[in-house]
């Protein structure tokens, strides 16, 4: 027995906007009455605000299906149809409190009815409904399975079926299933690794960068010993500088050279750096 929230059995018991509305401008239907759930959903449009005025829902299913259903309706009534397309399964999960996982399926049958009302209204295909069929036996495409695992973040086998149905039935598709999965976690992950990359330095940048460096951390610090430095010039990772005061002939400039400053602009500006002594 599933343990449902008090708002789910709520919007079960008493389900709000069943029917079909007056005028009807966009319709979606979802899931079938062999795949064990369907739900029709019908919506009126205010053509001139672009606004759902209206939303109604026929359903087949359990008590997830039938509460999904009827709060979508309620979460949708009175936005744009932009703004009722912003609503993730996630969201109707969260507004009933939440669902039990294995009924998550239930929320994203309402997202993708909404989806289809909207395109079915504007002239459009569903883009969710393109793709490879990779689930036959309830009709779920590679397009729908990509989309549920990204805005879900799932990562087994097992919760693709929970929120699709997609491998529950025969069971024929699961290594396909294992497949798509291994492919978008991947996807995902390369994307992760990129973003984090750290953005290409110009030149100029890395010029400022070093000037900076040197002018409020190396120069100080060689001053307190009676020392200086000056930059000279900047060609590439190449830094030309000029050691001055105390450190001009002090016998261990080269080691100030390799172990201060160098190792200073390393790892305040760029770990390839090169600091070489420039002598006129």
């Amino acid at each position: 027995m599933w343990e449902y929230t008090d708002r789910v059995m709520d919007h079960f018991e008493n389900p709000r906007n069943v029917g079909v509305v007056p005028r009807i401008d966009g319709e979606g239907q979802v899931g079938s009455l062999s795949c064990g759930d369907a739900l029709r959903l019908t919506i009126q449009v205010d053509r001139e605000k672009d606004l759902i005025e209206d939303a109604k829902f026929q359903t087949f299913g359990c008590a997830s299906a039938i509460a999904s259903s009827s709060a979508l309706t309620e979460m949708i009534k009175g936005k744009s149809l932009d703004e009722a397309l912003s609503i993730t399964n996630q969201d109707i999960a969260e507004y009933l409190g939440g669902l039990p996982r294995e009924k998550m399926h239930c929320s994203v049958m309402g997202q993708e009815a909404l989806e289809a009302a909207v395109a079915n209204y504007r002239g459009v295909p569903v883009k969710s409904a393109q793709g490879e069929l990779v689930c036959k036996c309830f009709g779920v495409t590679d397009a729908e399975i990509e989309k549920v695992v990204k805005v879900n973040r799932l990562t087994t086998v097992e919760e693709i079926t929970q929120f699709t149905k997609a491998g529950g039935g025969c069971g024929q598709c699961k290594p396909r299933l294992e497949e798509l999965l291994a492919h978008i976690l991947h996807q995902q992950t390369r994307i992760a690794a990129e973003s984090q990359k750290p953005a290409r330095m110009t030149a100029l940048k890395r010029i400022k960068l070093i000037e900076e460096a040197i002018n409020t951390e190396i120069a100080p610090a060689l001053m307190r010993d009676g020392g200086d430095i000056e930059l000279v010039d900047v060609d590439g990772r190449e830094v030309l500088v000029t050691l001055k005061g105390a450190c001009a002939s002090c016998p261990a400039s080269k080691a100030t050279l390799a172990d201060f400053v160098t190792e200073r602009l390393r790892a305040l500006v760029d770990k390839e750096i090169v600091v070489r002594e420039y002598r006129a």
